[in-house]
């Protein structure tokens, strides 16, 4: 019984971590915007800046945004790379611009 709910278990986040939300297509892009120098945007696993550091994004890198929430006094964004969709995180919504 255990194996046939950790098999079940596993298939369902196997499905999960594959899906890509079917709104996804028709999101907005922007673009990385704002970063001083030689500075890159902190794409994060969460809403926040106690969550770990994915990617360091430089100004100009085209994003796709599918969500957004005020976390404390930031906007956080969960986007992915338009260049690769399954790479997807949390930037805050004060570096980025319409493209």
């Amino acid at each position: 019984m255990k194996q046939a709910a950790a098999l079940a278990l596993s298939v369902a986040t196997a499905v999960t971590a594959l899906a890509t939300p079917a709104s996804a297509a028709w999101r907005d892009v922007y673009e990385v915007a704002n970063v001083e120098g030689d500075d890159l945007l902190k794409m994060r696993a969460g809403p926040g800046t106690g969550y770990v550091v994915l990617l360091g994004l430089p100004n100009g890198t085209p994003l796709i945004v599918h969500d957004c929430m005020q976390t404390g006094s930031t906007r956080w964004c969960d986007v992915s790379l338009e260049q690769a969709r399954n790479v997807r995180g949390h930037v805050s919504w004060a570096y980025m611009r319409k493209r």
